[in-house]
C-alpha cells in the first residue's frame, strides 16, 4: 500500500504543484550543505524548461526520517567523510526499493567514503556504469558522450554509475563531473553560461527521467 501511494505522488508530480524534492543531511563530517543555491536552481530550471511544478524551496530531510518517503527525488553531494548508521541504511533501502531516487553528485572528495555506504545499502549490488545511450542522457537534452565535465579536478573522465534493481535504476552516482557546481549561483564558481547551461540541463534530465520512469 505504501509503495503504491509512493508511486501515485510520482506519477502526478508533473501535474501537481505541491511536488516537493529534498538534500540529504547525512552524518560522517562531510559537507553534506556544500552548494546552497544549487537544488534551488535546478528547480527553477526544470519548472521554466521542462514544465515540472516542483516547489521552489528544497526539503532537507536525514536518512532515517520516515519524511524520506515524501520526496520522489533527494540529492546528495560533499566533499568528506560519509556514514550511514543501521537505521539509515534500512530507511534508505526500504525508501529506494519503494520507488523513491536519491542522486549522489561527488563535489570532490566523497568517492572513497561513499562507494562503501552505498555497498551497505546493497551489498548484492554493484555501481553499474550507465552508457551514453541511456535514456538519461537522452531526453529531454541530448548527449551524445554522456556525462559531461563541469569542473576539473584530477583529469579524470566523468562518470556516471547506478545501481539497478529489476532493470530500475533507483540510485545514480555521478563522480569526477561537480554538476552541483554548475547548478550553483553564476558568481560561486564564475563559470561559463554555457557550462552552467551544460550542467543544469543534465540535471533536468535526471529530474525528468524520475518523474516519467
Amino acid at each position: 500500500m505504501k509503495k503504491a501511494l509512493f508511486l501515485l505522488l510520482l506519477s502526478s508530480s508533473l501535474s501537481c504543484f505541491s511536488q516537493e524534492i529534498a538534500l540529504l543531511k547525512y552524518s560522517g563530517g562531510g559537507d553534506w550543505y556544500a552548494n546552497p543555491t544549487s537544488l534551488p536552481n535546478l528547480i527553477k530550471y526544470c519548472n521554466a524548461n521542462i514544465h515540472t511544478k516542483i516547489k521552489l524551496k528544497p526539503r532537507t530531510v536525514e536518512p532515517s526520517s520516515p519524511d524520506l518517503f515524501s520526496y520522489p527525488f533527494v540529492h546528495m553531494t560533499g566533499h568528506g567523510n560519509v556514514v550511514f548508521n543501521e537505521s539509515d541504511v534500512t530507511n534508505l533501502r526500504k525508501y529506494l526499493l519503494g520507488g523513491g531516487f536519491l542522486h549522489i553528485d561527488d563535489n570532490y572528495g566523497m568517492d572513497q567514503y561513499i562507494r562503501k555506504e552505498i555497498k551497505k545499502i546493497f551489498p548484492n549490488n554493484n555501481l553499474i556504469e550507465i552508457p551514453s545511450n541511456h535514456p538519461i542522457f537522452q531526453k529531454p537534452f541530448v548527449f551524445a558522450n554522456g556525462l559531461p565535465k563541469i569542473h576539473e579536478h584530477d583529469g579524470k573522465r566523468p562518470q556516471a554509475f547506478g545501481i539497478f534493481i529489476e532493470n530500475k535504476m533507483v540510485l545514480l552516482y555521478t563522480y569526477e563531473c561537480d554538476l552541483g557546481d554548475g547548478w550553483e549561483d553564476p558568481e560561486v564558481n564564475n563559470d561559463p553560461l554555457e557550462v552552467r547551461e551544460k550542467a543544469l540541463k543534465v540535471g533536468a534530465n535526471i529530474i525528468n527521467f524520475i518523474f516519467t520512469n
